[in-house]
Formats: C-alpha cells, sequence, structure tokens
C-alpha cells in the first residue's frame, strides 16, 4: 500500500476541517510538517492543492525553512509548491511592527510578526504548526489554520 492509499483511506480530525476560501500563506512549520509523507500537514497541502488553492510563503518564513537543516531535494518539492517567496515590503514591516507591539514585544516574535503582516496584506489564512505563535494576531484579522 502506498502513502497516498493510506491517505485516501485514512481520514484525520484535519480532513474534516473546512477549506479556507482565501489563498494560504505556509508558516515554516506547517512546510516542515507538510514535507512528511502522511502527516496532517502533507494531508492538508495536498487537499488545498488537490481544490486549487493559491499556497505561498513569506520571505521571511522561506529565510527560516533554508536555515534547515534541508535537502536539496526537499527544498525543491517545497519550492515548486509555494512558488516564489513573497517579498517584504514597507506596508508590511509598518503592519508587523505593530503586531510586534500590540501581542507583548516578546523576544523571538518579530519573525511571526512578519509573517503574519504579509498573510494579512494578502487577504491570506495562515496555515502554521505552531498555533500558540500566532493567535495572539487573530484579533487583528489573521485568519489562522493551526494545530
Amino acid at each position: 500500500m502506498t502513502d497516498d492509499q493510506v491517505r485516501a483511506d485514512a481520514p484525520t480530525a484535519i480532513d474534516e476541517l473546512a477549506s479556507p476560501a482565501s489563498p494560504v500563506h505556509l508558516d515554516t512549520s506547517f512546510l516542515i510538517n507538510a514535507l512528511v509523507p502522511g502527516t496532517p500537514e502533507d494531508g492538508r497541502l495536498r487537499g488545498w492543492l488537490e481544490q486549487g488553492t493559491a499556497i505561498a510563503i513569506s520571505c521571511i518564513g522561506w529565510a527560516e525553512f533554508l536555515c534547515g537543516p534541508v535537502s536539496h531535494d526537499d527544498r525543491q518539492r517545497a519550492r515548486k509548491v509555494v512558488g516564489m517567496p513573497l517579498p517584504l515590503v514597507e506596508e508590511e514591516a509598518v503592519q508587523a511592527a505593530a503586531l510586534f507591539n500590540v501581542g507583548g514585544r516578546r523576544r523571538g516574535s518579530l519573525p511571526d510578526s512578519l509573517i503574519a503582516a504579509a498573510a494579512l496584506k494578502a487577504g491570506a489564512t495562515l496555515a502554521t504548526s505552531n498555533g500558540g505563535a500566532f493567535r495572539r494576531f487573530k484579533r487583528a484579522g489573521l485568519k489562522l489554520v493551526s494545530d
């Protein structure tokens, strides 16, 4: 039995969640987990791709992903899914700073603020395996699919 057959035969709770109507931005944690066959993230991403949902990643998320360790093959597979990482522009930098400040100015949280700002600017749902890092941005309008 192949991995695809196992996934098709074994629905998980995450399969029962509604698919977002908006484009989806991937957080680094989600992308890393989606590269592992059979994970909930893998199944969720496959579902979005089958539905034709637009998938993207910010340049911040992409840089975190490249910090690895990541194999050349996984980098190529990921790039096929997310395309060219979206650049950071001044509007997102301003919004990220505001998110950072209202989020309590937590040490190490600026990259998450930047990733959230990019998703907000694009009107995208953010997919993450680290919901705790992003839930505080929901009051700013961030749509979230998480663990």
